[in-house]
C-alpha cells in the first residue's frame, strides 16, 4: 500500500475491484430490510386503500357507472309516465298487465326512450317497471 491509501485519500482506480465490490454484511442486512419494508409498506397501503380509502379498480367504476346511468333513465322514464294527463288510469291498466310484460308496455308506450333517442335500452324498460311498481302499491 502506498502513502495516500493509508490515509484514506485514494482514488476509486486505485483500489482493488474486489474490496470496491464487497460489501460489509451490516449494509447488505439493511439494504434487504429496507427493500423488505418498502414491499410491505406498498402491500398495506394498498389494503388501507381499497378497504376505507375508497379506492376501486376500473371494473368497479364501470359497474357502478353503469348502474348509475340505468338508475337516472330509470327516473326519467317514471317521469315521463307521470307526466301524462291520465297517468293513473294508465297505471291501473300496467298494474293489470303480468309482471314479466310491463317491459314490454313501457317500450311500446315509449317512456322508456330518453330524449335524442332512437330505441331505449331493454334494462331501462324493466327498471321503469320496477319503479311504477312501486307507485301500484301506493
Amino acid at each position: 500500500m502506498d502513502a495516500a491509501m493509508r490515509d484514506g485519500r485514494a482514488s476509486l482506480a486505485e483500489l482493488p475491484v474486489q474490496e470496491v465490490l464487497s460489501m460489509k454484511p451490516e449494509k447488505t442486512a439493511k439494504i434487504k430490510y429496507g427493500v423488505w419494508g418498502l414491499i410491505c409498506g406498498a402491500v398495506i397501503v394498498m389494503i388501507i386503500g381499497f378497504a376505507w380509502g375508497g379506492w376501486t379498480t376500473s371494473g368497479t367504476t364501470q359497474t357502478r357507472t353503469k348502474e348509475a346511468v340505468l338508475a337516472s333513465q330509470a327516473a326519467i322514464c317514471v317521469a315521463q309516465f307521470m307526466k301524462q294527463p291520465n297517468h293513473e288510469e294508465k297505471l291501473k291498466v300496467l298494474e293489470a298487465v303480468n309482471s314479466w310484460q310491463r317491459a314490454e308496455t313501457i317500450e311500446k308506450g315509449g317512456w322508456d326512450k330518453m330524449p335524442g333517442q332512437e330505441k331505449a335500452d331493454y334494462a331501462v324498460a324493466r327498471a321503469c317497471a320496477d319503479g311504477l311498481e312501486l307507485l301500484m302499491k301506493k
